[in-house]
């Protein structure tokens, strides 16, 4: 078997390549305890003294490189944020690595280390250390960016996605799809105008409005695969089901629009800046308020809930149900 574009595209069959070859080949997925590789969460802990060390690395191969609502170095730096936000971690700074093409353009570089800096600085997170290494004309794409991110939370406090309970109420904090359908509309020219942009941003600030209020119990960043991938993932993890509304859960006009002409499902396509989490009922009203009132959570909704059995549900406008599958792949290739 040879690796395909499905592989690095969420969903089941990169779930299936690393369970398969990764895992299977690494021997220490666990330093003092933490939450280890093994876990496959957002990210991994250490813990020191009565604090845990939340660390995360990620690679960012998107095409094209500038596109609506963000860029490359946007996208480097929020992504690597939110996944140390979504532990319920306080982000401290990112490393920045860059594997850049022979020829590329020093004013593109220039600003997409300018977008890069001005995400970081959202968040008080610092560009602590990095690397820089030039290929060849024809051996790399343009530009691949990897970085590392690192956070820190209470010993014991991380949130995992893993740890849903029967009863909590599912909460989005904004709308689907609109980074994995804008891109594609975008770079693939299909002769539609839309003012549909990306939803590239940082999400500590929802995090931690939510975690002001309390009773958030599990949490995860819906990229690859989308809101389908991850609440699936969420649910199989917890050992629980879910019940979703489908006419409660956010997707913009044009997101329907794009979707319909594409033959798309905006539920399995990425989100760059977003959030997915279980919030226990008594507390769910309040922290959906909390999230509305930061930049990015205004059209933050409730989208369902826990329940036992071991399926995600959706319940459809006209009454029924269907079950809402993991997709095989993000149908969206190199969103991020």
């Amino acid at each position: 078997m040879k690796i395909g574009m499905n592989h690095g595209a969420g969903g089941e069959v990169m779930g299936d390549l690393i369970s398969q070859t990764v895992l299977n080949n690494v021997t220490k997925k666990i330093v003092n305890g933490g939450i280890g590789l093994d876990s496959l969460d957002d990210s991994a802990t250490i813990p020191v003294g009565d604090k845990e060390i939340v660390i995360t690395t990620d690679g960012h191969t998107i095409n094209p490189l500038f596109f609506p609502g963000g860029d490359i170095g946007r996208i480097s730096a929020a992504g690597t944020i939110n996944d140390i936000s979504v532990m319920g971690a306080k982000p401290l700074a990112i490393t920045n690595a860059m594997i850049i093409q022979e020829g590329f353009n020093i004013d593109d570089l220039d600003r997409i280390m300018k977008s890069m800096d001005e995400t970081c600085r959202e968040c008080d997170v610092g560009i602590i250390a990095g690397d820089t290494k030039v290929m060849e004309q024809g051996k790399i794409d343009k530009m691949v960016i990897v970085t590392t991110g690192i956070g820190i939370v209470d010993k014991g406090k991380a949130i995992r996605d893993s740890t849903l309970n029967v009863g909590d109420k599912i909460i989005i904090s904004g709308s689907v799809g609109d980074h994995g359908m804008s891109l594609m509309s975008f770079r693939e020219g299909f002769g539609f105008d839309t003012d549909l942009v990306s939803d590239v941003a940082p999400v500590y600030e929802i995090v931690e409005a939510a975690l002001s209020v309390g009773g958030v119990t599990a949490m995860k960043d819906p990229t690859r695969g989308g809101l389908a991938n991850s609440i699936n993932e969420m649910a199989k993890k917890s050992n629980v089901g879910v019940l979703l509304e489908d006419d409660a859960i956010p997707v913009k006009k044009q997101v329907h629009a794009v979707s319909e002409m594409l033959g798309i499902d905006p539920y399995e396509v990425a989100n760059e800046g977003k959030v997915l989490m279980g919030v226990k009922n008594k507390n769910a009203s309040e922290v959906l308020k909390a999230i509305k009132n930061t930049k990015y959570g205004k059209e933050a909704a409730i989208i369902g809930e826990v329940t036992e059995g071991n399926r995600v549900l959706m319940e459809t406008p006209i009454g029924g149900t269907r079950i809402l599958e993991a997709p095989v792949a993000d149908p969206v290739p190199r969103v991020c």
